[in-house]
């Protein structure tokens, strides 16, 4: 059982159980009581890709309970997982990413529990965020309210033509929760957060790879082939590197530019003295493909 197997199994063994096979390719499938959320391992030299896959069909990937659940324990094992350099973020479910919040769920809870529930949505999307490997959401179709919060505290974006992005919430007298004001505003501008939230408006693809909102919009079905694409570029490059650029740039953006440079070079001197360093050096010596293991 690889690394990222066994983290998982070690940290959800208690709560939940699950079953694990490998394909005739040698992709590592991980099935857990989570039924909702499914975690695909690839193989071979894409083997440092992750991807995670929402499958809730019967409520079009509408977050509930036990989805959240499912969520926050994958999160936390790719996290331990070393060996682990890029996750994509997509639906198993055609012409949709995430409706949002489950609504239906919602509607039995009671103050209380709502606020539970938001705090527990809001966490899972800062732990995202939080990943020390770079995270690729893979948006085809709608991604509305919690669904696209949670494409926003993903790393980069990418989406199909006939994509649907949205925060509503304002129409059901409520505010996005679960960092939508805070993220949106931060990705696009202060300006378009407050027209897109406070009118609610849904935007295609395109709009929203013009305001910034995406990375790339891509024909309708091919968002998954643009992402694995990046994904394979980024998992070629030095996996310790991977995650001082993504801390050096999130840690630096809260700081001002004399402190952020400071952390820059802070990240920059825990590479100097590692392995894929030198192995990146000699790899370019002698025109061939470095191989990097993390070290």
């Amino acid at each position: 059982m690889g690394v990222f197997a066994i983290s998982l199994y070690h940290h959800c063994r208690r709560n939940f159980s699950f079953n694990y096979h490998y394909q005739s390719c040698r992709t590592l499938i991980l099935q857990s009581a989570f039924e909702s959320v499914r975690v695909q391992r690839l193989s071979h030299d894409d083997s440092g890709i992750v991807e995670v896959h929402l499958d809730r069909p019967e409520a079009k990937n509408a977050i509930g309970k036990e989805m959240l659940g499912g969520l926050q324990n994958i999160f936390e094992a790719i996290n331990r997982d070393a060996s682990a350099n890029v996750v994509m973020l997509s639906s198993s479910v055609p012409r949709v990413f995430c409706a949002g919040a489950d609504l239906k769920e919602r509607k039995t809870m009671n103050p209380s529990e709502t606020r539970f529930f938001v705090n527990s949505l809001r966490s899972t999307f800062s732990l995202l965020e939080a990943l020390h490997v770079p995270t690729i959401a893979v948006i085809e179709g709608a991604a509305l309210g919690g669904g696209l919060e949670m494409a926003l505290s993903c790393d980069l974006r990418i989406c199909g033509e006939d994509a649907v992005l949205g925060l509503p919430e304002t129409g059901l007298a409520i505010i996005p929760g679960a960092g939508g004001t805070q993220r949106l505003s931060r990705l696009v501008g202060k300006s378009i957060a407050k027209e897109l939230i406070f009118t609610g408006r849904k935007v295609g693809g395109r709009d929203a790879m013009s305001v910034g909102l995406v990375n790339y919009c891509v024909p309708a079905g091919e968002a998954h082939l643009k992402a694995l694409e990046i994904a394979q570029h980024i998992n070629q490059k030095g996996p310790l590197a991977l995650r001082m650029a993504k801390r050096a740039i999130n840690e630096g953006l809260e700081l001002d530019m004399e402190s952020a440079l400071a952390l820059e070079e802070e990240c920059y001197e825990q590479l100097l003295n590692t392995k894929d360093r030198l192995e990146g050096l000699a790899a370019f010596a002698e025109k061939r493909k470095p191989r990097y293991n993390g070290e």
